[in-house]
């Protein structure tokens, strides 16, 4: 789960191993696509180039609060078109989700990086990917041809890794 029961990332889920892990490749990336709810609020946030998903416009457009935020509406536009309008031909794009921004780009990953905090529960939460719980995250990622890599340990004392989940290619 990525959010509690209100759609809320609560305060339990939060490490600073993880943020710390989360903002330094926030920041190495060219582009940053995430839905209305994943803004990440750092204060490097406004200084990203970024695309946002939503259905309040046709197709794309510049957001008149963010001169560095392009609005995508995914059935009006192709990907590639919202990033042409956002400058960027070329680069990492980081993917921050939600479960539909994920699911959307499933089959496009190089990797994926999955964090996971074992000892906290989220009854009813959102889940990171559709089709969770029904299936573990580590199958969803199977399923889309994705191979996990070496975890890395975030936090010892909460046992948070993260682990990268990579696209091979023959």
């Amino acid at each position: 789960m990525l959010a509690d029961a209100s759609g809320v990332m609560p305060e339990a889920l939060k490490f600073e191993g993880d943020k710390t892990f989360f903002t330094a490749a926030l920041d190495r990336a060219d582009l940053i696509v995430h839905g209305k709810h994943s803004h990440e609020g750092q204060p490097n946030s406004p200084l990203r180039r970024r695309i946002v998903l939503t259905r309040k416009i046709s197709g794309v457009a510049d957001d008149p609060s963010s001169p560095k935020t392009t609005l995508w509406n995914p059935t009006g536009a192709p990907f590639e078109t919202a990033c042409a309008h956002a400058g960027v031909g070329a680069g990492t794009i980081a993917i921050i989700g939600g479960p539909s921004v994920f699911d959307m780009f499933m089959d496009r990953y190089d990797t994926f990086w999955l964090s996971q905090a074992p000892n906290v529960r989220l009854p009813d939460g959102e889940p990171v990917f559709s089709g969770v719980p029904q299936r573990t995250p580590q199958q969803v990622l199977a399923s889309h041809g994705l191979n996990p890599g070496p975890s890395q340990l975030l936090d010892a004392n909460h046992s948070v890794t993260v682990t990268p989940w990579l696209r091979t290619t023959p």
